[in-house]
């Protein structure tokens, strides 16, 4: 009989479980705490049930966990890059934050990615599988115990397309905010999309109090097309309706997350046609120096030309950032690790 990812299982569906085995209904509530308060890595640690049960689960049941293959500290900032390794051998990345207001983890949710954004290392090899919740929690749970801390915030932004993950994700939402377990709030998560249409309208009608961003990276098909496969199936305007009617359901803006790629997408009218694009979207812009990967040939826009984007984007009435690069000695931004995870 094949063992039951038991991390993945929600409240209901473990007390399920646990009555096919004859064992009582408290026992569902000792054992999920163990598992998402105090995050244990295998059945021997549950002190406080018999040693009969803990056999009984580890024969029915297995904890998905992460192992640390390997670590980055950032000298500059203290920024730590994880490359962890799944039980089935394979790697993924996270990338561990620290803000004046707590720590952020930005997590995996696929082993590779299949969207084949041309700035990303994560997509150069393709996409793997998806990652269970059990494994998108796990990398969590695992950098809280290396550190000693409370991770307060999330974001979903590591290797892979949360929304082409859709079922796994949205399990991982419910499990990590529940008040048995983590309590993350909502409003401490974003979920990030290179613009994944149908399931963008699938979150809307969730109405999660999420933080949406979008990676536009371009104003129009031709620019995005060529950065973006994704782009061909879902072209901009598709796009920034499905954004639309989700920031007027859901009354939370969105963040537009755009690469700025010099000579590609950093132009004045690039700026003045996203200006126009996003025109009546509730929204803020965060504007990215493009990571520079050696297997690309994206090279990232002058501090210059960033203001001068910037400064367009403001005059016309948007909120905008330029984002902070952390941990950039030790390449944090995912998807670089792994791919040199084959000579570790």
């Amino acid at each position: 009989m094949e063992k039951r990812d038991i991390l993945s299982m929600s409240p209901d569906e473990l007390s399920a479980a646990l009555k096919e085995l004859n064992e009582p209904a408290f026992r569902a509530k000792q054992i999920y705490s163990w598992l998402h308060s105090q995050c244990v890595t295998s059945f021997d640690e549950m002190t406080n049930i018999s040693k009969a049960l803990r056999q009984k689960l580890d024969d029915n049941f297995v904890i998905f966990g992460v192992s640390i293959e390997k670590k980055l500290i950032s000298e500059y900032d203290d920024t730590q890059k994880y490359l962890f390794k799944l039980h089935d051998g394979e790697f993924i990345e996270s990338v561990l934050m620290k803000y004046k207001y707590g720590y952020t983890l930005c997590v995996s949710t696929q082993v590779g990615c299949r969207m084949g954004c041309k700035f990303c290392a994560s997509t150069l090899d393709g996409v793997v599988r998806n990652l269970t919740a059990s494994e998108i929690l796990s990398q969590i749970y695992e950098a809280q115990r290396d550190n000693d801390i409370k991770i307060s915030h999330v974001v979903l932004m590591g290797m892979g397309e949360p929304l082409d993950n859709y079922d796994n994700v949205m399990r991982f939402l419910e499990l990590i905010t529940d008040e048995k377990g983590q309590n993350m709030s909502m409003r401490h998560i974003s979920l990030s999309t290179c613009g994944v249409v149908p399931k963008i309208y699938d979150l809307m009608e969730k109405n999660l109090q999420l933080t949406l961003s979008v990676s536009l990276h371009a104003p129009s098909d031709e620019i995005r097309s060529a950065m973006m496969p994704v782009n061909r199936k879902w072209g901009v305007d598709e796009l920034l309706t499905a954004c639309r009617k989700y920031t007027d359901k859901t009354h939370r803006r969105i963040s537009f997350e755009y690469a700025m790629v010099s000579g590609s997408n950093d132009s004045d009218d690039c700026a003045r046609l996203l200006a126009k694009k996003l025109k009546g979207i509730l929204c803020h812009v965060n504007l990215i120096p493009v990571n520079e990967v050696k297997e690309t040939c994206c090279k990232k826009s002058s501090r210059e030309r960033i203001e001068a984007f910037s400064a367009i984007l403001e005059k016309n009435g948007f909120a905008v950032t330029v984002r902070r690069k952390l941990g950039s000695d030790i390449n944090a931004s995912c998807g670089q690790l792994r791919r040199n995870s084959k000579n570790v």
